[in-house]
């Protein structure tokens, strides 16, 4: 019953990655002329973002990077086939969402992170550290649940002040999808 209830999970995940996969960002190449710009009412793309704006990115790219990061272990240490489902998971659409964060601040002239931040560094040293059953508990408690709560909480902070259209739409995009990683997390370690 439990492994039918996991697998119901992972079902639902996979769902919501096609669906996450399929949510197009419209990013405009730098050949798109001003008036298109402007009559689609988004910014030119020189164009400064707010400084609101360039942090939500900035925060969708690293919560992006943290999680493939965990992943990445996770897909080589968990004992579970069930966290190394999880795990690709993560890889597969926090990998699809970093490429259109990127490509949203690469029109934009944001400098994103390009590494996991301090915490999940020492996390990722942690998480080296560890073996058997202790791995898979100890990836789904941060990286599973811990970092899912935090990311949907900034998001959800970060998109109500949002004004830039793209960034505002990547936001909308990654939040029924952090939604159901962490459901699946939670459905797990019951």
């Amino acid at each position: 019953m439990q492994k039918s209830k996991n697998l119901k999970g992972l079902l639902a995940v996979s769902a919501f990655a096609v669906m996450f996969s399929t949510v197009g960002v419209q990013a405009q190449t730098p050949k798109t002329s001003a008036a298109q710009n402007s009559a689609a009412g988004q910014t030119e793309s020189g164009a400064k973002l707010s400084s609101g704006d360039e942090k939500a990115l900035k925060d969708m790219a690293q919560a992006d990077i943290n999680e493939i990061a965990a992943a990445k272990i996770a897909l080589s240490k968990a004992q579970s086939s069930e966290v190394k489902t999880f795990a690709q998971q993560m890889v597969d659409d926090h990998g699809a969402a970093l490429t259109k964060v990127q490509a949203v601040a690469e029109q934009k002239g944001v400098a994103l992170p390009t590494e996991p931040d301090a915490k999940h560094k020492a996390m990722a040293a942690e998480l080296e550290k560890q073996s058997d059953g202790t791995f898979d508990k100890m990836y789904m408690e941060n990286a599973g649940l811990k970092d899912h709560k935090m990311v949907l909480s900034t998001l959800q902070s970060d998109a109500s002040k949002i004004k830039d259209p793209d960034v505002k739409a990547l936001a909308d995009a990654h939040t029924p999808v952090v939604e159901q990683h962490l459901k699946s997390a939670q459905q797990m370690s019951m």
